[in-house]
């Protein structure tokens, strides 16, 4: 029964950081939830550390100030969690350099973490970056062809 406890404990701690931290804003909890040496790895690079966390979490939420991640799917293993999160958000504020679009966006996002004495030690986060930035104006996605039937 421990094995099943620990489990949900480690579903529930990987989920704060999508839904407190990331949508609701709340940066003091990184230092709750994840451990002094947290990795996180994401297509912006790795960053370590927690208040290289809340940096990034603040760079975002300023570029988009009604920033939502939300869980739709978790699957748990000992020490890792997998989450299937919908990312959601309007470019109101700067973003990798680009200004405000005013656009909308709505995508998929993984994230696998890696719990270790009770904390957030490591996650890879995943999100459709060409989808998010295609959605807001910023990239255009090529064409999808099929050949004719």
């Amino acid at each position: 029964m421990a094995s099943t406890s620990t489990t949900t404990e480690n579903e529930a701690l990987a989920r704060r950081f999508p839904e407190d931290i990331a949508t609701r804003g709340d940066l003091k909890l990184v230092d709750e939830i994840c451990a002094p040496d947290v990795v996180d790895h994401s297509p912006f690079g790795d960053l370590e550390g927690r208040e290289a966390l809340k940096a990034q979490m603040s760079v975002l939420r300023e570029a988009f100030s009604d920033f939502s991640a939300t869980v739709e799917d978790t699957v748990t293993e000992g020490d890792r969690v997998a989450m299937r999160v919908t990312l959601r958000g309007t470019h109101d504020g700067p973003f990798m350099g680009i200004e405000a679009t005013g656009k909308s966006f709505e995508v998929e996002n993984t994230v696998f973490s890696r719990i270790e004495d009770g904390q957030i030690a490591e996650r890879w986060v995943l999100p459709n970056m060409l989808g998010m930035l295609g959605q807001l104006g910023i990239v255009d996605a090529p064409e999808l062809s099929m050949p004719p039937s």
